[in-house]
């Protein structure tokens, strides 16, 4: 047994040192880290963190120092057992938003303990695969001139990117034609280019872009539109002539299960800091696995490197815009287009936290 004796929570605001952009946040200065450390009895302790793009990151550390009252004199080893309790005390306040991104920090956190117990890395605990992962470079970029675009692209392949994803939903579809286009010239037709709306179009006008974009040969159309249009999903699907991601806004295994089987998704993508931990995640893997797809993710490409390096049907792993490489003691290593998942104990992260202290806010 592994009694928790103690869980906290900490928030702090990280600034980037570019301001990202994409069509449905608008400029993106800064995000909010918030980070949940469990502690057992016998001394060791895991880590979990998660995010927000700029607002509502203290609802999350509320929602964690709730989670703490309900982990304390637990036993931590018992990760799904504690996952249901928290899920059903939380549900009726909770379900989605702040509580299921704060579960998801405090699972993670558990299942960084679990494996340090166990002297594994996360990725051998939870099954093992292939610690090599393909992994792209996740631009957020919707308003970057398209010199900036093409240099960050370059600025990617320099960095051992052999994938990339650009963002589309300006305006004037248009734009985003000419843009696809500019950077497919660049990279050339066999590179792999992924295009992202984040949830800016209705279902006939992602239809539209779809068959517009179709000519440049995108990897996926991510977050076309909202995710709670899971026939418009499927709409998409069937009538745009293009795979489909989605996921990264959907907070629970049975969203996953209904847009797999009715929005007809290509490439479940759920982020582990928002879906509610690495518990959910893997099952969410397994049941894209069960219906013969791949699964990629969204954000905290330093711990679902782990996660996806443990599936036989992963994608791509996203390497995503709020990288903490700053603040931590090891960034993620690529090599010539491949993550690697590390052997060091537990999901392997740590944090730089005198540099993070001098960020709370």
């Amino acid at each position: 047994m592994a009694i928790i004796s103690d869980v906290s929570s900490d928030y702090f605001r990280i600034p980037l040192p570019v301001p990202l952009s994409d069509s449905t946040h608008g400029l993106i200065p800064n995000f909010e880290l918030v980070t949940v450390t469990v502690r057992d009895a016998d001394g060791a302790q895991g880590v979990g963190y998660t995010y927000t793009v700029g607002r509502n990151g203290r609802s999350v550390q509320a929602a964690a120092n709730e989670i703490a009252e309900l982990a304390r004199h637990q036993d931590a080893d018992l990760a799904e057992a504690l996952w249901k309790s928290i899920w059903w005390a939380m549900h009726y306040g909770g379900r989605g938003g702040p509580t299921v991104l704060a579960l998801s920090a405090f699972d993670m956190a558990i299942w960084d303990l679990k494996s340090k117990r166990a002297n594994l890395p996360l990725w051998r605990m939870l099954g093992g695969y292939d610690p090599k992962v393909p992994v792209y470079a996740g631009g957020v970029d919707l308003d970057f001139p398209l010199d900036q675009l093409l240099r960050q692209a370059e600025g990617f392949i320099d960095q051992g990117f052999r994938a990339i994803k650009m963002k589309v939903g300006r305006k004037n579809l248009a734009e985003d034609v000419a843009r696809v286009a500019a950077m497919r010239e660049m990279l050339g037709d066999s590179f792999p280019l992924m295009v992202d709306a984040n949830m800016k179009w209705s279902v006939d006008e992602a239809i539209r872009a779809a068959r517009a974009l179709a000519p440049f040969n995108p990897g996926w159309l991510e977050e076309p539109t909202i995710p709670d249009d899971i026939a418009g999903h499927a709409r998409i699907v069937s009538e745009g002539g293009l795979p489909v991601a989605t996921g990264e806004n959907m907070r629970t295994i049975w969203e996953f299960q209904q847009m797999i089987t009715i929005g007809r998704v290509s490439y479940p993508e759920p982020d582990v800091t928002n879906c509610g931990g690495i518990t959910p995640f893997m099952k969410i893997a397994h049941l894209a696995e069960a219906h013969n797809l791949p699964v990629t993710s969204h954000g905290a490409h330093d711990v679902t490197v782990h996660l996806l390096a443990a599936v036989p049907n992963r994608s791509y792993l996203e390497a995503h815009g709020f990288g903490l490489e700053k603040y931590l003691a090891e960034p993620l290593r690529i090599e010539d287009g491949f993550a690697i998942a590390p052997e060091r104990p537990g999901h392997g992260i740590e944090f730089d936290w005198n540099r993070l202290k001098a960020l709370k806010a």
